[in-house]
């Protein structure tokens, strides 16, 4: 899967990620960081999945009906878990994220939100 890591989320995890066959970019990687608005809207034209701890994407998607590929939401999850938390997301969940799905992981639970475009 193509994924976007945004930069909150720790940048050991692009090369799990990668190791695993995922397409990986990371936002801190880019010269600066332009806002969420932004960086979803490079994910959307890029069709990568948005792995994201910040819940304001989903506000972006939900609230404002701005366009996204899929974004997983990391909640509480340590840096050094979340590229393998990442791995089984999209794995189990992969159907439902090729289907732009928005998807907020916790230690203890998943929840999913269908795009109703889709």
């Amino acid at each position: 899967m193509k994924l976007l890591l945004d930069s909150c989320v720790w940048r050991g995890n692009r090369q799990t990620l990668a190791d695993n066959g995922h397409d990986v970019s990371w936002v801190g990687d880019w010269e600066s960081d332009p806002g969420d608005e932004e960086v979803l809207r490079r994910a959307e034209a890029e069709k990568r999945i948005l792995v994201t701890l910040d819940k304001d994407f989903g506000e972006l998607a939900i609230v404002h009906s701005q366009p996204h590929a899929g974004i997983i939401r990391l909640v509480g999850i340590p840096a050094r878990l979340q590229a393998t938390t990442c791995q089984a997301v999209t794995e189990k969940y992969k159907t439902e994220l090729q289907q732009n799905a928005i998807i907020t992981v916790t230690d203890t639970r998943v929840r999913i939100r269908l795009d109703p475009e889709n």
